[in-house]
This record gives structure tokens, sequence and C-alpha cells, in this order.
């Protein structure tokens, strides 16, 4: 028979407790001090300041400028349903390993969130020398193969306003605003997306859209080698695979059970 209430696990520990509740906090009521948050949990101010810190540093939360702390790109993304990264990930799963086994270097799928982009899936190639699982990461959109794919999908006033508001906190890095939209006009014209270098020293990528039956895209799928592996000869190889992949991607997101 089921329990008609909840109990505490014999086994929990406190913080990681305390961290869960501040989570959950930011998500449903919005910002919060180190004070609110010490005051909500009944805790010290210095351990609402690591435990915050904590969510900051694992992307569950953002420092604003005014030093309150709201939900960051993790959490946007499970309050976001339109993004469904569950039923992306399931989708492109199969698709990824068919294009690894392609072109033996490592696949990813990414989502936009805000200025952001996530990987949400990565299968790693085979090759002793290849480009590591970069799954659950977070980099600032305009770095990345999948970030510049789905900044290229808004007009140039969405781009403006998705940039207009203060960074979320003061190590984040802006773009050019000119110099970005020049580049995602290139990357508009050509469908495709390549980072050489951009984000990591030694690291190429090409990425393209993944749409929704609407059309809109709705994530980036990419490869990533070494850039001593990387070839101009091979774009047109690459992009015919990825090509292949997105379409997969799309149509297994129209399946009710997406192939895993």
């Amino acid at each position: 028979m089921a329990k008609s209430m909840k109990s505490p696990p014999p086994y929990g520990v406190t913080s990681v407790d305390h961290a869960l509740q501040l989570a959950v906090i930011l998500q449903v009521e919005g910002p919060l001090t180190v004070s609110e948050a010490a005051g909500r949990i009944g805790v010290a101010r210095s351990s609402a300041h690591r435990l915050l810190s904590t969510l900051v540093y694992r992307d569950f939360a953002v420092q604003d400028e005014d030093r309150s702390y709201r939900v960051g790109p993790v959490l946007e993304i499970a309050a976001q349903s339109h993004s469904n990264a569950s039923a992306l990930r399931a989708a492109a799963l199969g698709p990824l390993r068919t294009l690894v086994d392609t072109l033996d270097e490592t696949a990813n799928l990414s989502i936009r969130t805000g200025r952001t982009a996530r990987f949400i899936a990565s299968v790693e190639c085979s090759q002793a020398l290849r480009v590591g699982s970069r799954e659950g990461m977070v980099f600032p959109a305009h770095l990345v193969t999948g970030g510049l794919i789905m900044l290229a999908a808004l007009t140039d006033e969405e781009l403006d306003a998705l940039y207009a508001s203060a960074p979320a906190h003061p190590a984040e890095e802006r773009p050019d605003p000119a110099e970005l939209r020049g580049e995602l006009r290139a990357v508009r014209r050509s469908g495709v997306a390549l980072n050489l270098e951009r984000s990591e020293r030694g690291l190429v990528a090409l990425g393209r859209a993944v749409t929704d039956a609407h059309g809109d895209t709705v994530a980036a799928v990419s490869v990533s080698m070494p850039s001593v592996r990387y070839e101009p000869e091979r774009v047109r190889e690459i992009v015919a695979a990825l090509t292949t992949a997105a379409e997969s991607i799309r149509a297994a997101l129209r399946s009710p059970t997406p192939p895993v």
C-alpha cells in the first residue's frame, strides 16, 4: 500500500537536502539573496553562500549583478517544456551512433537556453586521439558550433534583445554584436556552422540544425575532432552525414517511441 506522505530517507545528507531545497525555491519562487536563502532553510549565511556557490558551479544557479541568485541553465531547461530535452536526447542517440560509425568522430546534440548552449547527448568515437564527451557541459552559445546554429535561427531583432540584458555574472563572455551578426548570416546561408578552434584550442567542429515538424530549430547536431585530423576536403562528407543525422532525429521526434 502506498504511503500517504513522504518520509526523509534514513541515509539523507543534510547539505544535499539543503542544496536541493534551494534549487526548488529558485525554480518555483524566483531569485534569492544569501540572507534570504539562509533564512528559508535555517542555516548560517556562510553555509547558504557555500550551497549557492555549488549550485552556480553546477549550472543550477547564476549570480546576478545585484548579488542575488536565480535559476541557471539546468533549471531553465527543465522549466521550458518546449525544449523537451529528454525526448530530444532519446530521438538523437541512434542517429548520433550512426554518425560516429560513419565518420569515426565524436558526435553531439546541443540545445540553447538563453545565451548558453548545453550538450545533452554525446557519443565518442573509437579513435585513441579523440574529443571527449561534452554531455552536460554548458558554454556561451556564440562560442560553440551548436550555439551558432541555434543563434542563426533568430532574427537580428531577436538577437539584439537576447544580448541586451546585463551579463548573468561578471565573467560572462559577450560577443561583438556586429561581428556575431555577420557570422550568423554566413551560417544561415550555408546551413552549417564551422568552429575552427573557436571554443577550445586543438578542436574543430561542424554542425547543422535539427528542426521540428514546423521547421523551427530545436537543437543542433555536430561532430567534433582534433584539429590535426581536420581537412577542408572532408567538409562535404561531414555535412552530408550531419544532414542525414539531423533528418533522422527529426523523423524520430515525430515517432511516438523514438529509438534508443
